[in-house]
């Protein structure tokens, strides 16, 4: 039976590394500029710099080992909307527009083909985010991206996102009775890849279709992340009934306790799944809990809104042609993220 530790990325191990690193960078906060304050430095989506009546929003992220079927497939042109995707949808959860983007291109080798096919999927992804790429970064490193594989590269990117102080989400306002909407994903997005990628390799190549796909395993792997900015930030101008927002990524629903961990999260109407999900836990022998801990099953966000709102909400949803799903609910608690799969029920959070 295969996890992720087992493939090589251990979240709790992870974690402790975060929190380590957490303790270090806070020390920076106070060498800020005295006309500058530090809302948020870690542990959120963003961090938050605040300057006078606006809330500065930044944040960072790369596309992981998705990079690796990009080079298998040899089609480089959709990671790039991963990279933006990654960041923008992560900046939006504390209800932030984003607004600019850096890019940082590490390459083995010069390779004007490759970089040309990363910019085509970087500026498609901006495009659907209304954010400008304003730089960026490529280097050339022959010594230390050193595999086999003449295309090697990583891809990273980083966003600065703006909101009013008014209109931040920051998950203080979640309570009792909150209802969990959650949004449809576009397959695996660019999260546990790792795991992935050695379970479906051991058994399929890249061509290889499936019954439960409607492309081959290899187009599967690398549909985009899809970017959740318009929808989002058209809710948050017609509805003041969000309480919060999580970008369903590494370590999967667990992420919605750093919302707020006053209260607890219960998942009891996650969708049923026949997809890249049923491939990879068959293939893998992969538990229920290991499968909702790791990926997005489905759900790539989701929104906490009050009852009372909830029905607007939905309608501008529907408007907005976005696929969604009433999932669960809030209670009294202490930050624990749990969910039913038939009669049996599973914790998530550590």
């Amino acid at each position: 039976m295969w996890s992720y530790s087992r493939s090589g990325v251990d979240i709790r191990k992870i974690r402790r590394i975060q929190r380590d690193i957490g303790k270090l960078v806070s020390t920076t906060h106070s060498a800020i500029n005295k006309d500058w304050n530090v809302w948020s430095g870690f542990g959120h989506y963003a961090g938050l710099i605040e300057f006078q009546s606006k809330v500065f929003a930044l944040h960072t992220d790369g596309v992981g080992t998705k990079i690796i079927i990009a080079q298998l497939m040899k089609k480089f042109d959709t990671v790039g909307i991963d990279c933006v995707a990654m960041n923008v949808n992560d900046v939006i959860c504390v209800g932030a527009m984003p607004i600019g983007f850096l890019d940082y291109i590490a390459l083995k080798k010069p390779d004007s083909y490759l970089v040309r096919e990363l910019a085509k999927g970087l500026a498609k992804g901006a495009k659907q985010s209304n954010v400008a790429i304003v730089g960026g970064e490529t280097a050339i490193l022959p010594d230390l991206l050193n595999e086999k594989e003449e295309n090697t590269f990583d891809l990273v990117g980083s966003v600065f996102g703006v909101a009013d102080k008014k209109s931040l989400v920051m998950g203080n306002k979640i309570s009792q009775g909150d209802i969990i909407i959650g949004l449809e994903s576009n397959g695996l997005h660019s999260n546990g890849y790792s795991l992935a990628r050695k379970v479906l390799l051991s058994k399929y190549k890249m061509k290889n279709s499936h019954r439960f796909l409607d492309c081959s395993i290899g187009e599967e792997l690398l549909k985009p992340t899809r970017i959740y900015v318009k929808p989002i930030l058209e809710l948050l101008k017609k509805s003041d009934s969000i309480h919060g927002l999580a970008h369903i990524t590494g370590g999967s629903f667990a992420k919605l306790s750093r919302l707020n961990n006053k209260v607890n999260y219960y998942l009891d109407n996650l969708p049923e799944q026949e997809n890249i999900f049923s491939v990879i836990q068959q293939a893998g022998r992969i538990s229920v809990k290991e499968m909702y801990s790791t990926f997005n099953m489905g759900i790539g966000f989701c929104i906490v809104v009050s009852k009372s709102g909830f029905l607007s909400v939905e309608k501008i949803l529907e408007k907005s042609k976005v696929k969604h799903h009433n999932i669960g609910y809030i209670a009294k608690g202490n930050g624990a993220v749990s969910m039913t799969k038939g009669a049996r029920k599973y914790v998530l959070t550590d």
